[in-house]
């Protein structure tokens, strides 16, 4: 097991790719795929704004989609699909990719600086900056790369990068929805 040092080193890290992961309070699950990744969309202020106004009812359906787990019922489904067309999507395939785009530009927003750097970037330095430490036990430095691997193929680097003032403008208000 890794020191408490060496986890605290990454853990940072491994919240921003977890996030990344889990776009949209467990989107993935309803599209019914392992490990589904969403396609980036260039955001629109539109989108920004419905994404949030959708998240209330999200929220309130978010047991259904968690008990459903990997192949959620065809009534479960249609019901994703009103509830992104009553916010202005398409579908929740729409839903699902701008929220994981959305996801994906906060999870690389400084909490303090409001700096954007990209996760999938962060962890590949990570991962060359944990190779290079010496003084990391071997048997902890090759968790941390098993770990960090793992990370690095969950996360995409940013397509979009206007995505990232688009999201800045509405942080405060995309941080508060997810409460």
């Amino acid at each position: 097991m890794a020191s408490g040092w060496v986890l605290m080193r990454l853990s940072a890290l491994k919240v921003l790719a977890a996030m990344v992961v889990a776009v949209s309070l467990g989107a993935a699950t309803a599209q019914a795929q392992e490990q589904k990744s969403f396609t980036q969309v260039n955001l629109s202020e539109d989108q920004i704004q419905s994404f949030i106004k959708a998240q209330a009812a999200l929220a309130a359906i978010a047991p259904k989609i968690q008990a459903a787990g990997d192949t959620p019922d065809p009534g479960l489904q249609t019901e994703l699909d009103a509830l992104a067309k009553n916010n202005g999507f398409k579908d929740f395939a729409e839903l699902d990719d701008v929220a994981g785009t959305i996801a994906l530009v906060m999870a690389g927003l400084d909490s303090q600086t409001g700096e954007y750097v990209d996760p999938y970037d962060a962890l590949q330095k990570e991962l060359e900056d944990v190779k290079k430490d010496a003084s990391i036990p071997e048997a902890d430095k090759t968790q941390l790369v098993e770990e960090l691997n793992a990370s690095i193929k969950t996360t995409p680097p940013l397509q979009h990068k206007e995505n990232i003032n688009v999201v800045k403008t509405h942080r405060a208000d995309i941080e508060k929805a997810l409460q």
